[in-house]
């Protein structure tokens, strides 16, 4: 069983801020299960999107995570994540959307299991 989406956005922001970094939810979604997507503002003008993995990425013989992908393998222009996440607004509206912001590049996903 996956954890609502609501509590795992709170414990995710929370793993952020104790290690020093800025996040906040740009976008509330569905308290259940709405998708949820983090942007990564490196404060540089680039930024990573990451997105909910497809379905295919989950191993059945595992306990339901949340596996996220990046858009692109490196930091793209900001506006370029900017227009991906309007477009998955509209076509979604349940959908959360979390910003970070490091210009380290840490965003602490491939430890964020729920």
């Amino acid at each position: 069983m996956r954890l609502k989406s609501a509590i795992w956005v709170a414990a995710y922001l929370r793993r952020c801020q104790t290690e020093g970094i800025f996040g906040a939810v740009r976008r509330r979604g569905a308290e259940d299960a709405g998708a949820v997507f983090v942007k990564l503002a490196l404060l540089d003008g680039r930024a990573r999107l990451f997105t909910p993995a497809p379905q295919t990425a989950y191993d059945e013989s595992r306990p339901v995570e949340r596996i996220f992908v990046p858009i692109s393998p490196e930091p793209v222009a900001e506006q370029v994540v900017e227009e991906r996440i309007a477009k998955e607004v509209r076509f979604d509206p349940d959908v959360w959307i979390i910003e970070i912001e490091d210009k380290a590049g840490r965003h602490f996903l491939d430890l964020a299991k729920a």
